[in-house]
């Protein structure tokens, strides 16, 4: 990396959106992108400094030293050329603050992921390296099945980030001992009115059966998601047709939907179930992985008898956590209620290269070679992305081994040689792995040769993508505008600041919005007069 990019990072951070309450990323005035006169030239790529959230699943505790160990020895083999891989993985609740605070000090990757709202802050910056080049002649384009996933991230025809998969996103899962619990059934659960009733019922009736009032309706990670789209997936039975966030409308308008009257009537539902209590109130500033751990908890009291949270593997994932603490485990995924017609397909997220700013492509090109063109290459080293290391998460060889064993939940597992299987995960003999980065359910490009018999998806993650292609609709588009850039965490205060003053205080809708246009109304509307005008 050169001095260049370091000054540019530290003089911006300071009042970068992802790391204070004033700010934003960088506008592209500040640094500039690529431009005809950049050269690529043959580079010495020894290392690859990679920061990444929580979807690596092969983490520090799951044997992430063989995951890198394996990736280096396919990478020597293929290219003949040592590179270390460094990884640097962010807890995944915090992953855009951690971002930015890890800027603000100097310590940037040479590739990172980044959640598809964050990109969007970032694309036109000129931090990131117009990959569109490498990507067109990337060896992995003969085998993409959804070129779609990766044309519509350009941005007036440049691409600045890769997605090997498309996005997925939540669906509401719902426990079904706590429904016969109550006498109801999810296919009853039609409409708003049916909605809050279970709620209610989960949060009054005892559902747990431990004689105390200590359970809630339904739980998420904040009441609003404000700095990661599509920001509603967590609670969609409340926001139903709200989006408050800006985005373009049926008309071609950019408009900001925080401000229109679907908004204040998702803050009314919110209000009025913050003071029921049937959300629990720590839902304010819970993590995902605070949220889904009190979910399959051991000890019920304090849980939730519905959660919306990702859909496919996580199916199995949740399952599997309410069968390792020993609690009623089946869970149904119940269909979007009539007010909210469709889940939500987020954009998916986005691996992307950082630019030195030096006028020459030659570090970025092998890096891209290196790590994302391989990413794909239907063979081994995607075999590392999706499932993890050989004979650690995966493997071929002859094994027998017993999940639960001495429980009514014991299940056996038995292999022949040549079979590939997942095996037992490395932090937790008593659940099975499932994926590592990449779900092969979503993934772009299918794995080919002796490895196109590399599947097992489990019955739970299969019915779950199925349920929610059936039951799924696009998000909308993040926008690409510098002053939402530059301005991206003032608004993310703004917004908060209203949940925080509706629903936790109950305090007069009106007013709150009225602050929130008074603090930054005149930065909407230049963002969408920008937007408009294009």
């Amino acid at each position: 990396m050169k001095k260049r990019l370091v000054a540019i990072l530290l003089a911006v951070a300071t009042t970068m959106s992802l790391v204070a309450c004033n700010g934003g990323t960088p506008s592209s005035e500040v640094v500039s992108g690529q431009t005809g006169s950049e050269t690529t030239k043959e580079y010495d790529l020894t290392s690859i400094k990679m920061v990444v959230d929580g979807t690596l699943t092969a983490n520090l505790d799951n044997r992430q030293d063989a995951f890198v160990e394996q990736w280096q020895e396919a990478i020597k083999e293929k290219t003949g050329k040592d590179v270390a891989l460094n990884i640097n993985q962010l807890d995944h609740s915090g992953y855009v603050d951690a971002v930015g605070r890890l800027f603000a000090g100097g310590d940037y990757p040479d590739v990172m992921i980044m959640p598809a709202s964050m990109f969007a802050q970032y694309a036109n910056t000129g931090l990131l390296w117009d990959m569109t080049e490498a990507y067109d002649n990337a060896e992995f384009q003969s085998r993409i099945e959804k070129p779609e996933i990766n044309e519509s991230l350009k941005r007036d025809g440049k691409l600045y980030g890769f997605s090997p998969a498309y996005g997925n996103g939540c669906v509401t899962y719902v426990k079904k001992a706590w429904l016969d619990k109550v006498g109801m059934n999810a296919s009853d659960i039609k409409t708003y009115d049916d909605y809050y009733k279970m709620l209610l019922a989960f949060t009054n009736e005892d559902p747990d059966g431990n004689g105390k009032n200590d359970t809630y309706g339904t739980d998420a990670a904040g009441f609003l998601k404000a700095d990661e789209a599509p920001y509603i997936n967590y609670l969609p039975e409340f926001w139903q047709d709200a989006y408050p966030a800006i985005y373009q409308n049926d008309q071609g308008q950019w408009v900001d939907g925080f401000q229109e009257e679907a908004t204040k009537k998702a803050l009314e539902r919110l209000q009025k179930a913050y003071k029921d209590g049937v959300i629990d109130p720590a839902a304010l500033t819970d993590s995902t992985k605070t949220a889904r751990e009190k979910f399959f908890s051991n000890d019920q009291a304090g849980s939730s008898g519905s959660f919306a949270y990702w859909a496919g593997t996580w199916y199995q994932t949740l399952t599997d956590n309410l069968i390792k603490n020993e609690v009623d485990s089946e869970l149904v995924m119940l269909e979007p209620i009539k007010e909210v017609g469709s889940y939500i397909n987020r954009e998916a997220p986005v691996w992307v290269i950082i630019d030195d700013g030096d006028g020459d492509n030659s570090r970025e090109q092998a890096i891209f070679d290196t790590f994302i063109d391989t990413m794909l290459d239907g063979g081994k080293i995607q075999v590392l992305w999706t499932y993890g290391a050989e004979d650690v998460h995966w493997s071929t060889k002859a094994e027998s081994f017993v999940l639960n064993a001495g429980t009514d939940k014991e299940k056996s597992y038995e292999y022949k040689d040549g079979e590939f299987h997942l095996k037992q995960s490395p932090n937790d003999e008593n659940t099975l792995w499932k994926k590592n980065a990449m779900d092969p359910a979503l993934v772009i490009s299918p794995l080919v040769g002796d490895y196109a018999g590399f599947t097992n998806t489990s019955e739970l993650a299969a019915q779950g993508n199925i349920f929610f292609v059936q039951h799924c609709k696009d998000a909308h588009p993040s926008p690409v505008s510098d002053v939402l850039t530059e301005n991206n965490g003032t608004i993310i205060d703004a917004k908060n600041a209203v949940i925080s003053k509706v629903v936790v205080e109950g305090g007069d809708i009106d007013a709150a919005l009225a602050d929130y246009k008074a603090a930054v109304g005149s930065i909407i509307d230049q963002a969408l007069e920008d937007l408009n005008s294009k």
